[in-house]
């Protein structure tokens, strides 16, 4: 699975896999810009042609008309790029293995998102990445290389200084033979194992069913997201966490939500059995309504009894970042404070936090929405400054 992240997100997945997709909903389509969207592509390479004119997405070489062979099949997670979205790209992230990180040739670099992007790929551990410089046919020559240099001073010292920077045109499908062999030789396929119990992150969630639809026809809630382990097959019995809230004698409550699988998708075909690796929806027989405009996003799935605890408090062991990420006159990043509201994501859960204590690299939070988690877990702290969330630091559940 390969995320992907920044400008001209659509126009690049369009070059890559012939047409932006959605397996399941419009609604993807319609909120691209503030939800993760996400496609397959099939990467292919000529058998008689050198690199890099031999990788391809097509079946039939345009060099040389050979008929192309499969390589492998990823998923691309689009993340949206304003600044402000930072919570739903780190969302994102979470279920990534890779990273393509786009950056727009006709803009200095960096922009105060492709920051926050770098950052939280580095957060959560992405070390992947292939960077993408876009637009090349719309700057000069010497434009161009004093662009390169830009990002090559911006990566210097993060986890991106030894990624490749491919110069593209994905609106003129130009050097994408290019960018395939690179993410090829960059991002291989991860090992992943099918013999843990089985624990997936909920990225999107929602109602399959068009206006109208009979009753008799209806079909269950569908969820989508990236198996991180072990394997699911259709009729398994299945466990979301922390699943619904419920009020009984004025109190709330958290209930998990149990419910069996009825359909696998993933490339677009339909299976009885999936292990990890790439994108897949998995129909359920929940009623629709409980899975509609991406509402059960941020929960985790697995085997009934499988999941770790719900949890409503968090214990962090953090390091604050020198200073404040995405914001455009960087600012140093102040100690966090008893009783400050802060903005944690841990997977693909994205909640909001009351500092109860703090130390020296210490944190404990009180949860505005509990989530489902284990220790070790990743946490992205975000604190809000002017209007909207920025990167402050991260850290690790204790």
């Amino acid at each position: 699975m390969v995320g992907h992240v920044d400008h001209g997100k659509t126009t690049l997945v369009n070059a890559l896999s012939g047409e932006w997709t959605d397996r399941h909903s419009e609604e993807i389509r319609r909120g691209i810009s503030i939800r993760l969207g996400y496609a397959d592509a099939t990467f292919r390479k000529c058998p008689v042609c050198k690199e890099p004119d031999c990788y391809t997405i097509d079946e039939l070489c345009k060099h040389c008309g050979s008929k192309t062979e499969e390589l492998r099949t990823v998923s691309f997670v689009d993340s949206p790029g304003h600044e402000a979205l930072m919570a739903t790209m780190l969302s994102g992230a979470a279920i990534m293995d890779g990273a393509v990180l786009l950056i727009a040739a006709t803009e200095p670099c960096p922009q105060p998102q492709t920051k926050e992007h770098l950052m939280a790929l580095d957060i959560v551990g992405i070390e992947r990445t292939v960077i993408a410089q876009n637009k090349i046919d719309l700057v000069s020559r010497e434009e161009a290389i004093e662009h390169y240099l830009q990002i090559k001073e911006f990566v210097k010292g993060t986890i991106a200084e030894k990624a490749p920077i491919i110069p593209i045109s994905a609106q003129q499908s130009a050097n994408m033979d290019m960018l395939i062999q690179s993410i090829e030789q960059t991002i291989p396929t991860p090992s992943h194992s099918s013999k843990e119990t089985s624990q997936m992150h909920i990225a999107r969630s929602f109602d399959v069913n068009k206006p109208g639809t009979p009753i008799k026809n209806i079909r269950g809630g569908v969820i989508g997201g990236s198996l991180l382990m072990g394997k699911l097959r259709v009729a398994d019995k299945l466990e979301i966490r922390p699943g619904r809230m419920v009020t009984v004698g004025g109190k709330e409550n958290w209930l998990p939500i149990e419910t069996e699988i009825t359909s696998i998708m993933a490339g677009g075909e339909k299976l009885n059995e999936v292990t990890p690796g790439g994108l897949i929806g998995v129909g359920t027989k929940l009623d629709p309504s409980m899975t509609i405009e991406d509402s059960l996003v941020g929960q985790c799935v697995g085997l009934a009894g499988s999941l770790p605890p719900t949890r409503d408090e968090l214990t962090i062991q953090f390091h604050l970042l020198a200073r404040v990420v995405g914001v455009a006159n960087e600012l140093a990043t102040t100690a966090i404070k008893v009783s400050e509201s802060l903005m944690l994501s841990v997977g693909t859960a994205i909640t909001m936090g009351e500092v109860k204590k703090v130390t020296k690299d210490t944190l404990k939070v009180k949860l505005s929405r509990p989530i489902c988690a284990k220790e070790g877990s990743r946490v992205a702290i975000g604190r809000k400054i002017r209007a909207r969330w920025h990167l402050i630091g991260a850290g690790t559940m204790i």
